[in-house]
């Protein structure tokens, strides 16, 4: 053990401050019960030990739940004892924020959705998952909690003099918050608050096909995605959540890289397989004294109790070893430490009678009068017991059914102090099967074939045994938690010590061939394509004015040139009134959509012009007035639309926003239109059944006839809730991209664009494409698209008020001109 000896440690040092967020904090509060003074109880465990000693060397601050629910949450959090010698014991109560939570939500929270659902899910088993809506919305509401206490916690950080001028890091720790990083990046942006994301899961990353079972899997990616680095402990972790990036999101991947791109920014995804204390557990070893007094051979296993475990299987293949292997019978004995857990939950309590009958039943079955063959213990072991127990076993059983690492593995290695060693049995389905490859692996599953493996580690020549080992106490040492602890920091880019490079970090641009994939096979070698494009943030980029959105030269003339190919059609469909989006294009002979739809100018001038009640003319004045009267200060203002009405507040005070928001929508529905939701705006719709996705079908039925969807294909793209419509409405029928920004949002969309440059990059794509073919002789032209419409009876159905005594029928909709006052046209 000499070589294992002289590897050196040293503690890992960070360049920035730290605030660690963590469901729990890395102490307890317990009342003591004569005095009714709060006390500190220390938490076990590598994390605890690893991280606390940063956090504390580098000024940093803690964020989570104390464990217990207070009458007064202003009560002071108590200093350390002073006898304390634990990791955390330099943790000041100045340095520590704590949540409180009403308990029914909290409990909602933590027992509903974290357990309830996250726990199976995660762990590859959605039979056992819930998925109820009321617990989701308390995970959103304290995940919003520790969100607000962890940027008071980066304001207390900004107010005290650091020694380190990087911006700090945000550390959020697992499943439990997986929402929390991107609302505390987006109000750390808001309040000009510098800090660096990172988050880590100390579970299992589920694959695609079990992942999207959840309904709101969207919400939780971009939740994660609000970091700059994800951490999880394998490699197929990290590719099952770029997989569902990928394919839940529509994000552009790099998974040779391990990096995802939403809303502009790249996010590193990185494997960091957690370790632990080791040279604490050889000390520990070394100490214990023997608590196994048997000359039988010990198969140890040390679990909490749940049913993620394998604790059923591993007993149920030990009685498949006995019987096939009776040889072992009076020379084995199964030592199973199972430590209480969720009591209060049904089926824990059902797990706990199940393996109470299993334990009675094999040893009923084999038990001789001198021997039993398991020895269950039900309860918490100290460690200095537990290092006792792993040192002196023969063989341990690490068989769960699935499993983020599993520490009990390498703990069991760090104590193998003993010549000849142990044996070491570990399931594929857990991290350490992926790490420690010299131990046996052993498919839980399958029973007889775990037999056999027990039965190979029970007769296993002790040169092999030793051989195994001392790879598998090599690796851990070298690998321990605080190595774990280093590496994190040099994903973060704040190691003090030199650091090796630390690989790719950002994604490439956008470039044509990114598209190549997605389109190439959708839209072939013979389909004619329509272009169904958004203008603001789609086109042009988002400016403080409407006036100020410019379209980019590039982008105009690569639309010009696809508006002069014979098999591309294109409509602009916008939410400005139809002249000014016109306008702003200025491309002639294509066709363009104002109002959302509501008003449409076709490529040879005609027009059509959604009927409006005429009543809402005199509505449109007086919400106009209200508007202006009430809410436009702080630099916000209504832009006049005709048929449309749009709050802007994109230059207000971020402080201020909310108040006036919530009045104008006040204001909007109390004057009978729909608030609708845009960028940092709110738009007044009138009250009638049309939007962009009824005006993108009636726009592609007016082109290409009745059977539109067999003669064409379709690309859609656009930015924000109103280009949902459209989305919906030509989803499994077009290819569709949303151009999304960091926030979390849903969306009916295949892909994420992260800006107007990467949709230029697409109609680039296109403009190659649709160059390399051969013109054809029945190809699309603006003369036969007007053929086809004068052809066509169109049926589009309005349910409308009843009509006011002045309300005239609908005109046939290609037959309305530019001329027209109806009041529904950009002149109202």
């Amino acid at each position: 053990m000499s070589e294992l000896n002289s590897v050196s440690r040293s503690a890992c040092n960070s360049k920035a401050s730290m605030i660690v967020v963590s469901n729990r904090l890395p102490f307890v509060l317990k009342r003591n019960e004569k005095t009714g003074v709060l006390e500190r109880k220390a938490s076990a465990g590598g994390l605890v030990t690893a991280v606390a000693p940063v956090v504390i060397r580098g000024n940093g601050i803690w964020v989570g739940w104390p464990g217990i629910h207070l009458d007064n949450p202003s009560e002071s959090i108590p200093e350390s004892d002073p006898n304390d010698k634990t990791p955390t014991a330099g943790l000041r109560s100045s340095k520590i924020v704590a949540i409180h939570a009403e308990p029914k939500l909290f409990d909602s929270y933590y027992n509903g959705c974290c357990n309830g659902t996250f726990w199976p899910l995660f762990h590859s088993m959605p039979d056992r998952a819930t998925f109820i809506a009321d617990h989701w919305r308390a995970y959103i509401k304290i995940n919003e909690e520790f969100a607000e206490k962890t940027v008071h916690a980066l304001k207390l950080l900004k107010e005290t003099k650091q020694k380190n001028t990087s911006p700090p890091i945000v550390w959020v720790h697992d499943y439990q918050l997986m929402l929390a990083a991107n609302w505390i990046r987006q109000r750390a942006e808001e309040d000009e608050l510098r800090c660096k994301l990172a988050f880590f899961l100390h579970i299992p990353f589920p694959p695609w096909d079990i992942f999207r079972l959840f309904p709101w899997s969207d919400e939780v990616l971009q939740g994660i995605l609000g970091c700059d680095m994800v951490g999880f402990h394998i490699t197929d972790y990290c590719l099952n959540f770029i997989d569902c990036c990928q394919r839940n999101l529509g994000c552009r991947v790099d998974r040779k890289n391990l990096l995802v791109e939403l809303g502009g920014r790249t996010i590193c995804v990185r494997p960091l397989p957690i370790g632990v204390p080791f040279d604490r557990f050889v000390t520990l070893a070394q100490n214990a004294k023997p608590v196994l007094s048997t000359s039988q051979k010990v198969i140890l296993g040390v679990d909490r109790l749940d049913y993620t475990k394998g604790l059923v299987h591993r007993l149920k293949a030990f009685e498949r070893l006995l019987l096939k292997h009776p040889e072992h019978i009076e020379k084995v004995v199964l030592l199973q430490i199972s430590v209480p857990s969720r009591t209060d939950v049904k089926e824990y309590q059902d797990l706990k009678e199940e393996m109470d009958q299993l334990v009675g039943r094999i040893n009923g079955r084999f038990t001789t009068p001198n021997w039993s063959p398991i020895r269950y213990i039900y309860g918490c072991v100290g460690q200095d017991e537990l290092a006792a127990f792993y040192r002196d076993a023969a063989v341990a059983l690490v068989t769960p059914l699935r499993d983020g690492m599993n520490l009990v593995a390498k703990e069991f290695v760090a104590c193998q102090i003993n010549t000849p060693p142990g044996v070491l049995i570990v399931s594929p389905f857990a991290g350490a099967g992926e790490m420690m490859h010299e131990a046996l692996i052993c498919n839980p599953y399958e029973l007889d074939d775990a037999a056999e493996v027990i039965h190979r580690a029970l007769i296993m020549p002790e040169d092999e045994r030793t051989v195994r080992m001392n790879h598998l106490r090599r690796r851990e040492q070298m690998n321990d938690v605080d190595s774990w602890m280093k590496s994190f920091l040099k994903a973060m880019d704040s190691l003090e010590e030199e650091a090796d490079d630390i690989g790719a970090t950002s994604m490439q641009p956008v470039t044509i061939d990114d598209f190549d994939e997605y389109l190439s096979k959708y839209i072939g070698y013979t389909q004619k394509l329509a272009l169904l494009l958004d203008y603001d943030g789609t086109l042009a980029p988002i400016a403080p004015h409407p006036d100020l959105a410019t379209l980019p030269l590039e982008t105009k003339h690569t639309l010009q040139r696809l508006s002069n190919m014979s098999d591309v059609y294109i409509a602009i469909i916008s939410g400005r009134n139809v002249n000014n989006v016109k306008e702003m294009v200025g491309i002639e002979g294509i066709t363009y959509a104002g109002s959302h739809g509501l008003e449409i100018l076709h490529p040879d001038g005609s027009k059509f012009v959604h009927p409006m009640p005429m009543e809402l003319q005199d509505k449109v004045v007086d919400l106009l007035k209200a508007l202006q009267e009430q809410v436009c200060k702080d630099g916000a203002w209504v832009e006049n639309k005709g048929a449309l009405l749009t709050f802007h507040f994109r230059e207000t005070p971020v402080a201020k926003r909310a108040a006036l928001a919530e009045t104008a929508r006040r204001l909007i529905t109390s004057a009978g239109f729909t608030p609708a939701p845009a960028h940092c705006a709110i738009e007044a719709r009138p009250p009638v059944q049309w939007n962009k996705g009824r005006a993108s079908i009636y726009i592609l039925r007016t082109a290409f006839g009745l059977d539109w969807s067999e003669r064409i294909r379709i690309i859609y793209a656009g930015d924000d809730d109103t280009d949902e419509d459209a989305m919906l409405a030509l989803k499994g029928m077009a290819a569709t991209f949303r151009i999304a920004s960091s926030n979390i949002i849903k969306t009916s969309a295949e892909r994420r664009l992260s800006s107007p440059d990467s949709v230029l990059a697409m109609l680039k794509w296109v403009e190659r494409h649709f160059s390399r073919r051969k013109p054809r002789a029945n190809s699309l032209t603006y003369k036969s698209a007007r053929l086809a419409r004068d052809t066509l009876q169109m049926h589009v159905s309005y349910q409308l008020p009843a009509r006011s005594p002045r309300h005239t029928p609908p005109r046939t909709p290609d037959k309305i001109s530019d001329k027209s006052n109806s009041s529904g046209s950009e002149s109202s």
